[in-house]
């Protein structure tokens, strides 16, 4: 993490610098407050798509499972019948 800046001299002596410096702190701090918000959507994007794929796999396997069983108490009770 980037330590605090202190104020420079120039900044000390002159008001007009003071807030002019400030300014360009201000739109640092807002690009950057942008990209951190881009990059937490682009990572609630992946866990979103991670979370509908891992639903399909669920409702896959539990079909696959039903079926085995269906089968295998067909199989069963064909073959005591």
């Amino acid at each position: 993490m980037a330590s605090a800046k202190k104020p420079t001299s120039l900044e000390k002596a002159s008001l007009e610098a003071h807030v002019d410096l400030c300014q360009l702190r201000y739109e640092q701090l807002d690009s950057r407050l942008t990209n951190l918000e881009e990059k937490v959507e682009s990572i609630h994007q992946d866990i979103k798509d991670g979370n509908q794929s891992m639903a399909k796999v669920i409702i896959t396997s539990t079909g696959t499972i039903i079926a085995g069983l269906l089968s295998t108490i067909v199989v069963i009770l064909l073959k005591f019948s």
